[in-house]
């Protein structure tokens, strides 16, 4: 069987989801769990200074705990457990983790330094104790499977322009020349400018790849996303290195956008939400010239 990242499916039925979080706050004596939101993994507030996060990992519970305290050691900010072990209940987890408090813009020259230290630091150091499958391993990186599943929910100018750019970025991995460890999901919702600098949160995808994978994201960021000016540059100044121009760094940040399209695509067949803005990402696929900036989901 293929290494999967760490998380790889949502955690399920909201009721259950909610009457785990509840049965772990009495657990470890905290108040009524209120939601945050659900994704990939569910977030309550239990009071003041606990989250907690709910979701179905793919390995070993404990080693998202011994990962943070991995890499808080080599001077990367990671979110910090308030509690030393897990819940197991049931298929589901529950971390009790410490609530961050948002002080101001996010220091992008800081993330890109840790970033810059995470691939500077030995694979073998995580092998065996954290997933780390090679990147384009995922399920959402099937481009030919992604398109056979929605094609017929494209119209032919955007699945032209899609196609093309899957098929001209096709040899990406034969001209990568060297795999880091990835933190896989570098962009501003998995960022937080805490009082002690800023923090990368949400370790799921970690996976080995190109140094370009955790660039990929943030040189898309302004111009596609909407994001400010000038927030990939900063962080490619603390990198030390931008990968604007590079030939493979730029085929991922192509290829990152085919994927985020394609699953909101596939996810606009249950959510009206997200078929609404699968409609703003094939604008752009369709090359017209006044597509709106893409929304973050």
């Amino acid at each position: 069987m293929a290494l999967l990242p760490f998380v790889i499916q949502p955690p399920g039925d909201a009721n259950t989801v909610l009457a785990t979080a509840r049965q772990a706050a009495h657990q470890w004596s905290l108040p009524e769990p209120h939601l945050l939101r659900i994704g990939m993994n569910a977030l309550f507030a239990a009071g003041d200074d606990v989250v907690l996060r709910i979701g179905r990992p793919t390995a070993d519970p404990d080693s998202a705990i011994w990962l943070a305290e991995h890499l808080t050691g080599l001077g990367i900010r990671t979110p910090r457990y308030a509690r030393s072990l897990p819940i197991v209940i049931g298929e589901l987890t529950v971390y009790g983790m410490h609530r961050e408090h948002i002080v101001g813009p996010v220091d992008w020259a800081q993330v890109g330094k840790m970033v810059a230290r995470l691939h500077s630091i030995d694979p073998a150091s995580v092998a065996g104790r954290y997933p780390t499958p090679w990147c384009s391993s995922f399920p959402w990186w099937a481009f030919d499977e992604l398109l056979a599943d929605v094609g017929e929910m494209l119209d032919s100018a955007a699945r032209r322009g899609i196609q093309s750019a899957v098929d001209r970025n096709a040899t990406w991995q034969d001209r990568a020349q060297s795999a880091v460890l990835c933190h896989g999901d570098v962009h501003p919702g998995n960022v937080l400018q805490t009082a002690n600098g800023p923090m990368l949160i949400d370790w799921d995808l970690m996976c080995l790849g190109p140094a370009g994978w955790d660039h990929a994201p943030m040189m898309t960021w302004t111009e596609r996303w909407g994001g400010d000016a000038g927030v990939y540059q900063a962080f490619a100044d603390g990198y030390g290195q931008s990968m604007r121009g590079d030939p493979v760094a730029e085929s991922l940040a192509e290829l990152r956008l085919v994927a985020a399209t394609l699953m909101r695509v596939r996810a606009g067949r249950h959510d009206a939400a997200a078929a609404d803005e699968a409609e703003r990402r094939l604008r752009w696929w369709r090359g017209e010239r006044d597509a709106p900036p893409w929304q973050a989901m």
